[in-house]
C-alpha cells in the first residue's frame, strides 16, 4: 500500500488526478445542465397545456354566459335569426 501512496505522490501522478478530477466536475456539470434543461422544456410543456385548457373554459364559461335563459328564448332567437 506504501507504494501506491508513493506513486499518487508524486507530480505527474498528482497532475493527472487533478486533470482527471476536473473532467469528472465538468461531466457531471454538464449532465445536471442537461437534466434541468429537460425539466424545464417539461414545465414549459405543462404551462402551455394549462394556458390552452385555461383559455377553452374561459370560452366555454362566456358561451354559457350568452345562452339563452330557457326554450321559449331561445326559440325567439332563432325565429329572430340571432343564433
Amino acid at each position: 500500500m506504501d507504494w501506491l501512496a508513493s506513486i499518487l505522490t508524486s507530480g505527474p501522478a498528482r497532475k493527472a488526478l487533478g486533470l482527471l478530477l476536473a473532467v469528472i466536475t465538468i461531466a457531471l456539470f454538464l449532465l445536471n445542465l442537461r437534466r434541468t434543461g429537460e425539466r424545464a422544456g417539461r414545465l414549459a410543456e405543462r404551462l402551455s397545456t394549462l394556458d390552452n385548457t385555461h383559455e377553452i373554459q374561459r370560452q366555454m364559461l362566456d358561451a354559457a354566459s350568452r345562452r339563452p335563459a330557457d326554450r321559449d328564448a331561445l326559440a325567439q332567437r332563432l325565429r329572430d335569426g340571432r343564433f
